[in-house]
């Protein structure tokens, strides 16, 4: 593998790889882009295969990060962080390191929680840095953010695919019940939607059919099942050759990152099966609003208001997409490049204080 080549082609600025043998950490930061000044991207534990499967995923997730912030008009770059390690091995003194490992990068990089990470995480890492956010859970923390913004997503989806302006009645399928997909079961059940729901863990499958009457499902029986809407919500690449082909919902509307396993061949694939799809890093973005507001002064009204915005930014993009005939995919990716294009800093440097 040659990372240089790598980098060119997806156009990362820096990547950063640590080791702390004591503690027990092996951690990449990749930043794509650092334009305003700082990127921002919330940091995932995961026990990857090899540590070329963690290169690959933190390039694509801080990548998907630059143009989240730029569609969502927030005025910083993109970056990610990965910890290669399996959830059990996580550790106060690891996630210390890791802390020491951001607060190295004297604010290039501001981080927060993602998979296997907790706000108690974040606080620990906190200890050792003051480049992180979402440890206060302001408006009831990244979670909650994120599943309002998807419910936006959805709502503008419905109405310009369905022609609907309420929720009443309609089939979710969720895939995922994480902390966001939790959220968003509640919030589409107090909508009057029907759920279908599905978890490697039982547990929590069983907890949203209780709480919310949803059907339970087997987790390779999700995609094939009648809904309207299919919301990936649990990890990336489950949109792709295999798997869209036994789709029957007419729109994708998900948290997940990375939804398209193949960028180029599956969301051409969406389209010719007439499917409407919601760019992940689009419809997802609510986490990152939310810990955003946080870093420049919190004000509740302004954070939620900016998460409602969602909405309208998808409708602009799947009327940019009908109207130049392209994806929608495609066509989040040229709004994102215009914006970043329309509010890059001037030669002065960093619009963010």
């Amino acid at each position: 593998m040659n990372l240089f080549q790598i980098l060119e082609t997806t156009g990362h600025e820096k990547v950063f790889f640590c080791r702390d043998e004591k503690a027990g950490l092996r951690a990449i930061i990749a930043i794509h882009n650092a334009g305003f000044g700082a990127a921002m991207g919330a940091t995932r534990l995961w026990p990857y295969a090899s540590e070329i499967d963690a290169l690959r995923d933190v390039l694509r997730l801080s990548r998907g990060m630059t143009y989240k912030a730029a569609c969502a008009n927030i005025p910083v770059g993109g970056g990610k962080g990965v910890i290669i390690a399996r959830p059990e091995e996580k550790t106060g003194e690891l996630l210390k390191a890791y802390g020491r490992f951001v607060d190295s990068l004297n604010g290039s990089f501001i981080t927060g929680q993602d998979v296997n990470l907790t706000p108690r995480d974040v606080r620990q890492i906190r200890q050792e840095t003051r480049y992180v956010v979402g440890a206060d859970e302001k408006s009831g923390g990244p979670a909650l953010l994120t599943a309002l913004g998807v419910l936006q997503g959805i709502r503008a989806a419905v109405r310009y695919r369905l022609g609907r302006r309420d929720l009443y009645r309609l089939k979710v399928a969720i895939q995922g019940l994480g902390n966001v997909g939790k959220n968003l079961c509640r919030l589409l059940h107090e909508q009057g939607a029907e759920l279908i729901v599905s978890d490697v863990d039982e547990a929590r499958t069983e907890e949203m059919t209780r709480l919310y009457e949803a059907a339970a499902v087997e987790p390779d029986q999700i995609f094939s099942r009648d809904a309207d809407v299919f919301s990936p919500c649990a990890l990336g690449g489950v949109l792709n050759g295999t798997t869209i082909p036994r789709l029957k919902a007419s729109i994708i509307a998900g948290c997940a990152n990375n939804q398209l396993e193949d960028e180029q061949a599956d969301s051409h694939g969406l389209k010719q099966k007439g499917i409407l799809y919601c760019p992940d890093y689009v419809i997802n973005a609510g986490g990152l609003i939310n810990v955003y507001h946080e870093m420049i002064g919190y004000e509740e009204e302004k954070a939620l208001s900016h998460v409602d915005r969602i909405h309208d930014t998808l409708l602009e993009i799947f009327e940019k997409a009908e109207r130049e005939g392209i994806t929608t995919h495609e066509a989040a990716h040229r709004l994102g490049e215009s914006r970043i294009a329309e509010t890059a800093p001037n030669e002065t440097g960093s619009r963010l204080n």
